[in-house]
């Protein structure tokens, strides 16, 4: 999809420095660049999304213990509360 794109004066000379001196097109740089701003884009977004949902009470949070717990064993292990674990 052909887009055209307003650069300043100073981000333009960037990009045409970097291409020149590692000989691949400004075109590249460009396509590399938002598709990298994109995924961190999406992934800003999509957390804030949960978070939101999580502060309304509508997504819930699993404790940093209860989601590592068994995942050192090769076998699934069912969830169980802490008082209900083993001692180590």
């Amino acid at each position: 999809m052909p887009t055209s794109v307003r650069l300043s004066p100073e981000i333009e000379q960037r990009l045409k420095d970097l291409a020149r001196k590692t000989g691949r097109s400004r075109a590249q740089y460009l396509r590399d660049f938002v598709a990298l701003g994109l995924e961190d884009i999406e992934d800003y977004y999509l957390a804030a999304e949960v978070l939101r949902r999580i502060r309304l009470g509508e997504e819930s949070v699993v404790s940093a213990a209860d989601f590592w717990y068994g995942l050192d064993s090769t076998t699934y292990t069912e969830p169980r509360s802490l008082a209900g674990r083993p001692e180590e």
